[in-house]
């Protein structure tokens, strides 16, 4: 939990500081690779470090991921300009990117699929925790001392992070197999993922979308993920097995955390936009309406893991849940200008309480569709593929948004479009029903998903209850 906590806590705390960090070390046109490199790094690395935990142990590689994310967090602070910032900055999203996927599949590896849902649960209450501490811990350490305290806070976390996973973990079951790790196989998916997610970032930003170099992007990704698919039909060993992607269960799953998870991604970088430009209201409270829509997916998440240990027919709890939010979002895609913020914050927690049960039960279904050795890979895929719909989704809801808008000379951004306060409600109408399009989609990946039983004794279940 404090493993997650830590790749949490970064991808909030570091917004608040963007602007001192530009004062104090310049670049402000590369300011936004703080965040970019950080990103890509944790994306790429993430389905490595799933593999690389079933070859060499959850413990090892886990102490392995704190340790490159610290030395990343110090480098960061000690950073002397923009872009020994940045590099640092992909450093850390290195060592980030084994944080989750490990930690997930230690729970795994500790508890039987009945009893999961429990403390998957409550890892939404961490996760909403770290998103509403992290923007204001960052603007006060920022304000009242100095922006490199972001990332020396760091420091003592991962040192009691270090210290309890090097004792604690020596007791956990090991479910290791000899396998040999597929470098060209994991070079081609990393290289693909890497490159469609520079054309994401910079498409409709810093180049139009028709640009020969957003173009020249995408193909090279649309290469490198043919010549990843040929490798994984031909390798003795893929670097994901095939099991996993044909699979009823894990390509379904994977299919619908795709979609799902991409939209509240997406819905939760696009709302403070349309709270400000399309309802006409003040930051702060656009801030508000975000945390309604993380508590109603907390308020969502925890009521799966009540549920999931007391009924046979688990799958109806998602599939309802996906049904109320595309009546929301297309209820908000029908008139988006006509709610009060009372409004459409009641909207957004419901929102919330829809798309909530998709985080646990994505990750039990696809850890209970897998043998044991292959947990670290299963959740490590899971987690890259919600992570590139995330990004996917929003650059679909950007282009959405800033294609409707004439930029006139240059390209139009986001900051742009705050500061003149157009009117977007057309281009929202657009996002919001485009978001219940791919939540239908991924109902449709659900009702396709075979309902198999949680295997295993359900005692932190009844413990909890009592």
């Amino acid at each position: 939990m404090l493993a997650m906590f830590l790749s949490a806590l970064e991808q909030t705390i570091v917004a608040p500081a963007l602007p001192a960090i530009g004062k104090s070390l310049g670049g402000i046109d590369d300011l936004s690779w703080v965040v970019t490199a950080y990103l890509l790094a944790v994306t790429a690395t993430t389905p490595l470090f799933g593999k690389l935990s079933d070859i060499h142990g959850r413990r090892l590689i886990l102490m392995w991921a704190i340790g490159i994310f610290v030395a990343g967090s110090i480098a960061c602070a000690l950073a002397q300009n923009i872009w020994m910032l940045i590099l640092a900055r992909g450093l850390q999203g290195i060592g980030g990117g084994g944080l989750l996927p490990t930690a997930q599949t230690i729970i795994a590896d500790l508890l039987s699929p009945r009893e999961r849902p429990i403390v998957m649960g409550r890892t939404s209450v961490m996760f909403m925790s770290a998103s509403i501490l992290g923007p204001v811990l960052g603007g006060l350490l920022t304000d009242h001392l100095h922006w490199s305290l972001i990332f020396w806070i760091n420091l003592p976390l991962g040192a009691v992070a270090l210290i309890m996973t090097e004792r604690a973990l020596r007791r956990l079951p090991r479910n290791d197999r000899p396998h040999q790790l597929d470098m060209i196989g994991g070079a081609l998916l990393v290289g693909a993922a890497i490159v469609l997610l520079l054309a994401l970032a910079w498409g409709g930003t810093h180049y139009p979308w028709t640009s020969w170099r957003i173009v020249t992007l995408i193909a090279c990704s649309a290469a490198l993920w043919v010549l990843f698919a040929v490798r994984l039909l031909t390798a003795r060993e893929p670097f994901i097995p095939i099991a996993i992607l044909r699979g009823r269960v894990t390509s379904a799953i994977t299919c619908a955390a795709f979609f799902s998870i991409g939209t509240i991604i997406g819905i939760t970088i696009y709302t403070p936009l349309y709270c400000q430009a399309v309802l006409g209201v003040s930051a702060s409270s656009s801030g508000l309406a975000l945390i309604a829509f993380m508590a109603g997916t907390v308020c969502g998440s925890q009521v799966t893991a009540r549920v999931m240990v007391r009924i046979a027919r688990y799958l109806r709890v998602p599939m309802i849940g996906l049904a109320i939010a595309v009546t929301v979002l297309v209820l908000l895609g029908t008139n988006p200008a006509g709610y009060s913020i009372a409004k459409f914050v009641a909207l957004l927690f419901a929102l919330g309480c829809g798309l909530g049960p998709m985080y646990p039960m994505s990750t039990i279904l696809m850890q209970n569709a897998v043998k044991p050795h292959q947990l670290g890979t299963a959740t490590g895929t899971l987690n890259f593929f919600r992570t590139l719909g995330g990004a996917i989704i929003v650059a679909v809801f950007g282009a959405i948004v800033l294609g409707g808008v004439d930029s006139g000379s240059g390209v139009m951004t986001l900051e742009k479009l705050a500061a003149q306060h157009g009117d977007l409600a057309p281009a929202y109408h657009w996002v919001f029903l485009t978001a219940a399009g791919f939540l239908f989609i991924s109902f449709a990946c659900l009702f396709a998903v075979e309902e198999r039983p949680l295997h295993g004794p359900v005692r932190l279940a009844q413990g909890v209850s009592e």
